[in-house]
Parts: C-alpha cells; structure tokens; sequence
C-alpha cells in the first residue's frame, strides 16, 4: 500500500456542456475496486445511466490511472487518489457530463491503522446557466481509526467547505458504523444546513453493526426520486440513485466556489 504520488487526477472530452441542467440524475457508490476490472461492469453502468438519466456519478474505492478517461465517453472525471499500486490509483471519483469550473483534491491527516493508506476528499463545483454554483463533495471516509481520529478528520472537512453558501450535495462512503460516530456525522450535516435523502428500500443501504455506511445528504435541491439499485454482483455496496431538481438561485458565484 504506497501514498500516491499524484493525487488529483481528471480527464475531460472536447463536447463537454458548460452547465449544470437544473434537473439532474447522480449515482454515489463504493465500487469496492471493480470499476476496471470487473468485465460486466461498464455494461451495467452504461444500462443505468440511460435508464434514470445521470449526470453526476460519484464513486469511492475506484480504480483509475494516470490521463485515463471515464468508462462512458459522455462523461469527465477529477478524481483524488489515496492509494498508488504497481501504476494503478485508488480513490475517490467524481464523474459528470457537465465540465467542472474547480476541483480539489484532499488526503486525510490520519492513516487507516499504524501502515495502512490516508482516505481521499474530492470537493468539485459546477455552475447552472445563472452563473449560481453547486458544489459536490465525494468522500470516504475513515474507518480503522479510533473515533477521535474519525471526529477530528470531520472537523477538518467541515472547515473546508463551511464558508460555501450555495447549493450543495455530500455524499459517499462515511464508515459510520458506532453511535459516536453517526452523533458525529449528523452534528456536521446539521451545521452545513444539509438533508439527509431517505431512500424507500434503506434497508439495501450498505450497513455494519446495525448502522448505514452510505450516505447522501444536500441542501438548495429539491428532491424528485430515489433508490438504491440492486442485483448487480458488482460490489459490497448498492448503488444509490438520486433525482435533484434546483429550487432557487443561489446565493454565490463561481468565483466564491473557486476559491474553495
């Protein structure tokens, strides 16, 4: 297990539309490493994507390599990796149809136990047709630490993104899987003014001791649909799909989110 020795990495097409629509599909998965290597997995991808319609896909634990493009030729990718293998990246993923006006890349400060890898942060804005900004968060979060490692690595995220006043999706894998750290979890969201999206089937949700791991919250969206799709045999994690539709202006411009 090696640190990287790149850690954002982005690809993007030369047909890639300037903004964001204001109806919008996304998919948040932990693919568990089978993004490249699984050989039914573009297939199913490609099935999903032309059913609901997604714009955004946010995946963790994704396999990725250097000036690599997406699987699906409509879309660009930042991704911020946290592992670097025999030339293969590890990480988070944020794939979209729309072209990102900024995207930064994080580690964690903390290591998962004494030698194993940082975890990744992916932060990356889009703009709507009014110039108004949505800022998408893509995590993974830390898992084999104590809670005042998982608490602190939170503190550190929140102080990145508090001053953002605009639209805004987090959403991925948090590890949250003990009282503290849900209390945790849920003290953040509450300060970013973010709802948590309440799927129908939430018990399809990957859990661990009773408690959800998946999350996907947001805030200045309005909510039209979700699911959490199954019967794929592509990981240990479903796939969640949701429909956002923007409600209102924001209240920043690119240029605020840029500064991010």
């Amino acid at each position: 297990m090696f640190k990287p020795s790149q850690l954002h990495h982005s690809s993007s097409h030369d047909h890639c539309p300037t903004f964001m629509p204001n109806t919008f599909g996304m998919l948040c998965w932990n693919v568990h490493k089978n993004n490249q290597k699984h050989p039914q997995f573009k297939t199913f991808l490609q099935k999903e994507v032309e059913k609901r319609v997604v714009d955004l896909i946010l995946f963790q634990e994704a396999n990725f390599y250097d000036n690599q493009h997406f699987e699906l030729p409509l879309f660009s990718y930042n991704a911020a990796a946290n592992l670097e293998f025999k030339g293969e990246f590890y990480g988070v993923l944020t794939a979209s149809k729309t072209e990102s006006t900024d995207a930064k890349a994080y580690l964690s400060e903390g290591r998962e136990s004494i030698f194993g890898p940082h975890k990744s942060l992916l932060l990356s804005s889009y703009t709507f047709h009014d110039s108004s900004t949505l800022l998408v968060i893509n995590v993974h979060a830390i898992n084999f630490r104590e809670n005042q490692r998982y608490s602190k690595e939170l503190e550190r995220f929140l102080g990145l993104v508090e001053t953002y006043k605009g639209a805004m999706i987090l959403a991925g894998d948090f590890n949250s899987w003990n009282n503290k750290r849900m209390e945790k979890l849920q003290n953040i969201t509450k300060k970013l003014s973010l709802k948590e999206v309440n799927f129908k089937n939430t018990g399809k949700v990957k859990s661990f001791m009773g408690k959800k791991l998946d999350f996907i919250f947001y805030r200045e969206l309005e909510l039209v649909d979700s699911v959490v799709l199954e019967e794929h045999n592509l990981s240990d994690h479903n796939p969640l799909f949701v429909n956002f539709k923007r409600v209102r202006n924001n209240l920043v411009n690119a240029d605020v989110a840029k500064g991010i």
